[in-house]
């Protein structure tokens, strides 16, 4: 027998495996799809609907349209009124309220005089992210009711109190993504640990079950090769996890609007790149374990740091500056380098080699190792 015929056989006899497993199949199609959904839909750095309590000592036409530009904006939900400051730090210590608006008695008065007037602002911050995106909303509606206050002739209000305005001004543009959906950031990352996560564990799964049932030593008897059995392993399940990437990708256009600016085959070949990474990392951790719980747990310790360290949700640039070289030797980093790179920026590989290069590297690397240890085992 040629090398292609018996390549061929044993091929056949692996999709017939994977098409009788039905769990496997699966496995690869609707978890990563509910992922996706899931994380582009709920790990969104937007906020919205701060519960917002108010103390209008004031109550003056001028205080209830400060009012009203807060709680008109989709960042403020209108909490009630509240009489004094400690029942407003109350509800916020209580998780009732998310944030309080304070405006002094003298509000109107000050302003009507050309006077400065300082307006308290408070926000729970137990979550310090949201604390601070709150308090940039908030003064990005101070801005916005100075700005017709001055249209009037009036002074500004603050939060915190204003210099005159400058003549200098800025226009801020939004290159890339000027709707600053975030979804766009969480999708095209988590699309990288989607690929090596289920690469990994499918691979070490289908790999430990066939030895369990020990049809690797059938496999032995057969003329088929080494090499020839190792590729006949990958071939399935890289094809299977290209069916993911494609239906993937069709999610993130229609449920997220990701736009596809740059080159598809250039994202296409790397997430095969990255699916053959998972599949050497699954590969690789097979052949030092003997239960899919053993593999479960040597997992634990290797894509959980994967995908903390890849910059797929939180930017690389928020890690500590010690932190930030170690995410060089992620491939998922360099995966959602070059998804973001191409898909929303039109970037090309005259941009993105380097990435390019490393994840191939990646690949290289961790495939030779899990074919070495694979053919020690079976050897």
């Amino acid at each position: 027998m040629t090398f292609w015929s018996r390549l061929r056989s044993v091929l056949r006899k692996e999709f017939h495996q994977i098409r009788r497993d039905r769990r496997l199949v699966v496995s690869l199609i609707i978890p990563p799809t509910v992922q996706i959904l899931l994380f582009g839909f709920a790990l969104k750095s937007d906020v919205s609907n701060l519960r917002l309590g108010v103390i209008d000592e004031s109550r003056t036409s001028e205080s209830r349209e400060l009012v009203a530009s807060f709680t008109e904006s989709k960042s403020f939900l209108s909490a009630g009124l509240f009489v004094d400051l400690s029942d407003l730090e109350a509800a916020i210590s209580r998780s009732r309220i998310d944030a309080g608006l304070v405006i002094p008695s003298d509000f109107s008065e000050r302003i009507q005089d050309g006077n400065p007037v300082d307006v308290q602002l408070l926000l729970n911050a137990v979550n310090a992210n949201t604390a601070a995106i709150g308090a940039g909303y908030a003064q990005g509606i101070l801005q916005s009711y100075n700005a017709g206050l001055a249209s009037r002739g009036m002074r500004p209000a603050s939060a915190v109190r204003m210099n005159p305005p400058l003549s200098v001004t800025a226009r801020t543009a939004f290159l890339y993504n000027p709707g600053l959906v975030s979804s766009w950031f969480i999708v095209t990352g988590t699309f990288g640990i989607l690929l090596i996560l289920n690469g990994s564990l499918i691979a070490s799964t289908a790999m430990i079950k066939e030895r369990e049932a020990g049809t690797v030593e059938q496999l032995l008897m057969t003329p088929a090769g080494t090499g020839e059995i190792i590729l006949a392993k990958i071939t399935p399940l890289f094809v299977l996890l290209l069916v993911m990437v494609l239906i993937a990708m069709v999610l993130m256009r229609l449920a997220f609007g990701v736009p596809l600016r740059g080159s598809l085959l250039l994202v296409v070949v790397a997430a095969a790149l990255c699916i053959l990474c998972g599949i050497g990392i699954g590969t690789f951790v097979a052949t030092f374990t003997r239960s899919a719980q053993q593999a479960q747990l040597i997992a634990f310790f290797i894509n959980p740091p994967l995908a903390t360290l890849s910059g797929s949700m939180t930017p690389v640039e928020a890690m500590p500056q010690w932190l930030q070289p170690v995410t060089l030797l992620n491939p998922i980093r360099h995966f959602g380098l070059i998804a973001r790179g191409a898909l929303i920026k039109s970037s090309g590989l005259e941009t993105l080699w380097p990435n390019f290069l490393a994840l191939t590297a990646f690949t290289v690397v961790l495939v030779s190792l899990s074919v070495w240890r694979f053919r020690k085992q079976l050897g």
